[in-house]
């Protein structure tokens, strides 16, 4: 069992370095954008130091294990995460698209890090849990943020094309 456990904990913790490869490219190209929208765009540089670090955390845990990232899986990632910030960067909503799928995003960051943390244990892993947590937390923050901010955001937009149209 501990031998599939691994297994498949190292095929996640692969998984999630891509995610966040992907989460890294999704929030250079939407920061680059956001000039209309300041706490956002500060809040998304916060986020993408925090992804950085968690980039890390998941090559230590890796390392640790003797193994490494799947570069096939996070060269796919990355080419997905740019391709989905230029899908919305066309529309004339980007703000409120790129806050929704910011939105699922984040919720699904944080569904696999609790799938790793669940992992470590029967993987015999457990020196990759504090990692895995300070990840975990980061992502439930920034899942908060995005979810208290949809009204001002929304707002926001709004403000800007009434403004617009005047």
């Amino acid at each position: 069992m501990a031998s599939t456990a691994r297994d498949i904990f190292i095929t996640g913790l692969r998984n999630a370095h891509a995610m966040e490869t992907q989460a890294r490219e999704l929030m250079e190209r939407q920061s680059e954008r956001l000039t209309d929208y300041p706490d956002v765009q500060a809040q998304m540089k916060v986020h993408l130091r925090e992804t950085e670090g968690q980039l890390k955390r998941l090559d230590e845990c890796l390392s640790s294990l003797g193994e490494t990232a799947s570069a096939i899986k996070d060269t796919a990632q990355s080419f997905m995460g740019n391709m989905m910030a230029m899908a919305h960067s066309v529309a004339g909503d980007e703000i409120l698209k790129n806050t929704f799928a910011n939105n699922a995003f984040e919720n699904f960051e944080i569904a696999a890090y609790k799938s790793l943390l669940v992992l470590c244990g029967p993987a015999g892993a457990d020196t990759a849990k504090p990692l895995l947590e300070q990840s975990l937390k980061e992502e439930e923050a920034m899942a908060a943020w995005v979810d208290q901010n949809v009204e001002k955001v929304t707002l926001a937009y709004l403000n800007k094309e009434q403004r617009a149209a005047a």
